[in-house]
């Protein structure tokens, strides 16, 4: 910017380069926003100040221009050059363009959304893009509900859902579209694959970090459990993580959301049964207590979309 100011100053100066500058004022001048600018403010400009900001008018056409023509040598990729006044002259700032806001925002969209070993793309999920079949439409409708009983008042408790149905019908998606919508009004979620997280929690006894991550995820303000039931458990995992973190959960009544391909009665039986055979049918009914105070259970049901588009490349 200053090397433009330096340039067009020596211009000026020396009067065997004045015809190239009038040449290159006249192209400036007759730029619409130029125009519009000096007349909105012409109490405030006369000859004088528009001369002495030649440098800053011929700055922002040639910037506007590049930023048209989407060169690569703008001063300020990113940003598009605007007109201001500053004590009596003209002089130019830049603004974000519309397309950077919209990353930003996605940016910081997105990074609300902790994602634990999701799916590729659960993160850029919404509710806009989630199909509405017969079949899935109270899951939707029970989605809308919570966002907007939780937007209204985020500090009372709400129930969040427990999404049951077959494979591919769309339980993780709506998980990571409702984690969207919350985080576009500044609420963070973590979404968390749990068998993933099961193996993750065995492998970090010997690390020493067991407490740590079940903290980290027990006091995630809203908490999303994807495909629960989905591998057998031990004991330990069932009572010392899984029932550590609904504990603490229920206690401090923080939505959480399930997904499985189970109902809930299914998973009691799934959960009585430990890895290594045990029959422990009160610690299940203990874990579904909790499950059942913190979550809603919802039926989606529909074609399995994974297999169809696998079918339909």
């Amino acid at each position: 910017m200053d090397d433009i100011g330096k340039s067009l100053t020596k211009i000026i100066k020396e009067r065997k380069w004045n015809e190239e500058f009038n040449q290159l004022m006249k192209e400036v001048m007759r730029d619409p926003d130029v125009v519009s600018f000096i007349q909105e403010h012409s109490e405030m400009l006369d000859n004088s100040a528009i001369e002495k900001s030649a440098a800053k008018l011929y700055e922002f056409v040639n910037e506007k221009k590049k930023y048209q023509e989407n060169k690569e040598n703008q001063l300020a990729p990113g940003y598009q050059p605007k007109l201001i006044m500053n004590h009596h002259y003209i002089d130019v700032t830049y603004v974000p363009t519309a397309e950077l806001v919209a990353k930003q925002r996605e940016k910081s969209i997105k990074n609300l959304i902790h994602s634990m070993d999701m799916p590729k793309g659960i993160r850029e999920a919404t509710l806009d893009d989630f199909q509405n079949t017969s079949e899935r439409l109270q899951a939707k409708m029970e989605a809308l509900d919570f966002i907007e009983a939780y937007l209204t008042a985020p500090k009372k408790f709400h129930r969040g859902l427990y999404l049951q149905g077959s494979f591919g019908v769309g339980k993780t998606y709506l998980l990571g579209a409702i984690a969207h919508d919350l985080a576009e009004s500044g609420f963070p979620s973590t979404l968390m694959h749990f068998p993933s997280f099961a193996v993750e929690m065995k492998q970090s006894i010997g690390e020493n970090t067991t407490g740590e991550k079940i903290e980290a995820v027990k006091r995630a303000p809203i908490l999303m459990l994807d495909d629960i039931g989905a591998d057998s458990m031990s004991s330990w995992i069932r009572d010392d993580v899984l029932g550590v973190i609904l504990q603490y959960r229920m206690q401090e009544q923080l939505p959480t959301f399930f997904s499985s391909n189970l109902d809930m009665k299914q998973l009691e039986e799934h959960l009585t049964f430990s890895q290594r055979g045990e029959d422990e049918p009160l610690k299940a009914q203990r874990i579904m207590e909790r499950v059942r105070f913190l979550a809603k259970e919802v039926t989606m049901q529909g074609v399995n979309r994974r297999q169809q588009q696998y079918e339909n490349n």
